[in-house]
C-alpha cells in the first residue's frame, strides 16, 4: 500500500468501514418485492441517507423512482467554481440463491481467509462504503476539492429502469462534469483497472401455449403438441453447435482489441468443471466483452418432484440477451422477438413480453478524467499501471447519463474482481481492494480538481 497521507487515513478508517458494511449487508435489499420485504430495501436506503447526512451532505433525499423503488441522493458542496463529480453505487442486491450453499449466512458479513463474505459485499454495497471512505479521507486531509453528488440506486439488479426514467424527468439533478460508477471491478485483484465498455442488455419473457389444458401423456402423447417441448426447441435455436449465440440478423463476429483474458484463467475464475468445454468462438475477451450472449435465466414448468404424466399445455422462459457496444439494444430486442416467433414450432401460440432493456456503453478513455484516474491508481497500486478492460454486464444508467450529459466524463471502477463471485453464492469483497480503490478515488478527486483549475 502507498505511504501517501490519504492512504494512511483510509487505512485507519477500515475498521469502521467493516462495521458499516456489515450493517448495510444485513439488509435483505433485493428489489423483487414478491420475494423480499419492501421494508428491507427501504431500511437500506434510510441507512445510506443517514450516512450522507452525517457526512455533511445537503439536499439528502429518498427519490421515489417510477419502478416503485427508492434511490438515495445527496449533494456535498465544494469550493466555489470547482468541478462537480457524481459518485454512483447501488444498494439493491441479487437474491442469495441457495442459502444452504453459503458457507456463512448471506446477509451476515463474515471474515474468512482474508475476505469479507456477504451478499452485496462487492456488488455494490461495498461501492457505497468506497465512496464514503474516499470522501472521509479527503475531509481529513485538507477537504474535498470538488462539488460531489452521490446517487445510490435501489433497483439496478432488476433492470427495471427506475433511476434512468427519474433522471430523464429531472435532468438537472445528476448533472456533473465527471461520473465515477463504483459498480465495476479490477480485471484481477491487485491490478488497477477501469472498465471502458459495457454490454447492453434486453430481458424478455416468452410464453408458449398449445392446449386448453394439460393432457394425460399416455392417452394423448405423441400427437398432442407439447408446449414444454416447443419451448425447448425455441431455446435451442438461440445457440449454434459450439454454443455461440445465434439470433437471426444479429452479428456475432466482433473482436476485442484490448486487454486479453487467458482461457485457462477464465476456466479457473468461472469454475468450469474438468472436461467441460467453453462455448463460443474467438478469444475469451471477444466472447464476453465484444459479442452478443444469450442466457436462459429461468423456465416455468413442472418440477421433477411431484411431476405427473402430462402433456404440458403451457410453458414460459425468461431470456437475457447481452449486446456489445455498437449494437442498439432496442434493435436487438426486435431481432430476438422475431427470432423467437420464427422458431416456434407446430403453429404453437407464442407471446413475448419485454421486462427490461439497457444500451451498451463505450467510454472516451482519452479524457482528462482518465488521466487523473491513471495518476491516482499509480499511487494506490504502487508499481502497477492502470489497465482498460471490458465488462460483460450491463449498467443501463451509464448510457442514460452519457445521453443526458454529453460532455460528462464517465469512469467505471469497483470491487467486483473475479474472486468476488458476484451474483453467486459466497460473494465476497477483498478489504485490500476496498482500501486501495478508496485511496484511488480520493486521489482521483484531488487530481481531477487540480487538473481542471
Amino acid at each position: 500500500m502507498s505511504s501517501h497521507p490519504v492512504a494512511a487515513t483510509v487505512a485507519s478508517l477500515m475498521p469502521r468501514a467493516k462495521e458499516e458494511l456489515a450493517e448495510l449487508v444485513a439488509f435483505r435489499s433485493v428489489a423483487d418485492f414478491d420475494q423480499f420485504p419492501r421494508s428491507e430495501s427501504e431500511g437500506a436506503a434510510r441507512w445510506i441517507a443517514d450516512a450522507l447526512t452525517a457526512e455533511g451532505f445537503q439536499d439528502v433525499a429518498l427519490l421515489d423512482t417510477p419502478d416503485g423503488t427508492q434511490s438515495v441522493y445527496g449533494h456535498l458542496p465544494g469550493p466555489e467554481g470547482a468541478k462537480t463529480v457524481l459518485l454512483y453505487a447501488h444498494y439493491d442486491v441479487q437474491p442469495p440463491l441457495d442459502e444452504a450453499g453459503w458457507t456463512t449466512p448471506p446477509f451476515e458479513l463474515t471474515e474468512r481467509d482474508g475476505r469479507w463474505y456477504g451478499r452485496g459485499a462487492a456488488d455494490c454495497k461495498g461501492g457505497v462504503i468506497m465512496h464514503l471512505l474516499a470522501l472521509r479521507a479527503l475531509k481529513a486531509d485538507g477537504g474535498v476539492p470538488v462539488h460531489v453528488k452521490v446517487i445510490v440506486e435501489g433497483s439496478e439488479e432488476q433492470g427495471t429502469g427506475g433511476l434512468e426514467r427519474y433522471a430523464e424527468e429531472h435532468p438537472e439533478l445528476l448533472e456533473a462534469d465527471a461520473v465515477v460508477i463504483g459498480d465495476a471491478g479490477n480485471f484481477r485483484a491487485g491490478l488497477p483497472t477501469v472498465t471502458s465498455t459495457l454490454r447492453g442488455m434486453t430481458l424478455v419473457r416468452v410464453r408458449i401455449d398449445t392446449l386448453e389444458g394439460n393432457l394425460h401423456s399416455g392417452q394423448f402423447g405423441g400427437a398432442a403438441p407439447d408446449a414444454l417441448a416447443a419451448l425447448v426447441r425455441v431455446l435451442d435455436s438461440l445457440r449454434a453447435e459450439d454454443g455461440s449465440t445465434t439470433v437471426d440478423g444479429l452479428t456475432d463476429d466482433t473482436a476485442w482489441d484490448g486487454l486479453q483474458y487467458d482461457e485457462e484463467q477464465f476456466r479457473k475464475d468461472a469454475k468450469v468443471l474438468d472436461g467441460v468445454r467453453l462455448i463460443g468462438s474467438g478469444t475469451v475477451a471477444d466472447r464476453i466483452w465484444a459479442r452478443p450472449a444469450v442466457t436462459v435465466l429461468g423456465i416455468d414448468c413442472p418440477p421433477v418432484v411431484g411431476a405427473t404424466p402430462s402433456v404440458q399445455a403451457s410453458a414460459r422462459a425468461l431470456i437475457s440477451l447481452r449486446v456489445p457496444p455498437g449494437v442498439d439494444a432496442a434493435g436487438a430486442t426486435k431481432l430476438l422477438q422475431a427470432h423467437l416467433e420464427a422458431h416456434t414450432p407446430w403453429g404453437a401460440r407464442v407471446s413475448i413480453e419485454q421486462i427490461g432493456q439497457g444500451q451498451a456503453f463505450r467510454a472516451d478513455t482519452t479524457s482528462p478524467a482518465y488521466r487523473a484516474m491513471a495518476d491516482a491508481m499509480a499511487v494506490a497500486y504502487p508499481g502497477q499501471e492502470m489497465q482498460y478492460a471490458g465488462q460483460g454486464g450491463s449498467i443501463p444508467l451509464c448510457n442514460t447519463l452519457a445521453t443526458l450529459y454529453s460532455q460528462a466524463e464517465i469512469l467505471l471502477i469497483g470491487l467486483s474482481e473475479p474472486e468476488a463471485q458476484i451474483h453467486a453464492v459466497n460473494e465476497s469483497v477483498s478489504p485490500d481492494e476496498l482500501e486501495r480503490l478508496s485511496v484511488a478515488e480520493a486521489l482521483f478527486l484531488r487530481a481531477y480538481a487540480s487538473g481542471a483549475s
